[in-house]
């Protein structure tokens, strides 16, 4: 297996063409230019925190509604499930 520095995943939308660009940047290069960025945490502190289907879909869900705020190309694309599946969104 190769051995690779820590890396942080860009997720980038493009217009023309109208794309998503996912990209593995070494984290050293990246950390002086998100100092201060809008986050959105996912705490992975405990140990049972398991990436399973619904999860994994839940963060794909905030990382597009993230780039939607901003860009309205991708908002009108979105028809997402916000909720985790299987609950009401009344909940």
């Amino acid at each position: 297996m190769a051995n690779h520095p820590p890396y942080t995943v860009v997720l980038t939308y493009v217009d023309d063409p109208a794309q998503l660009t996912i990209q593995a940047v070494e984290t050293a290069l990246v950390a002086p230019l998100i100092e201060g960025a809008m986050a959105m945490p996912v705490f992975l502190d405990d140990e049972d925190v398991i990436f399973d289907d619904e999860r994994a879909r839940r963060l794909g869900v905030a990382m597009l509604n993230l780039i939607a705020a901003g860009r309205p190309g991708v908002k009108k694309r979105l028809n997402l499930t916000q909720h985790p599946i299987g609950e009401s969104s009344d909940d």
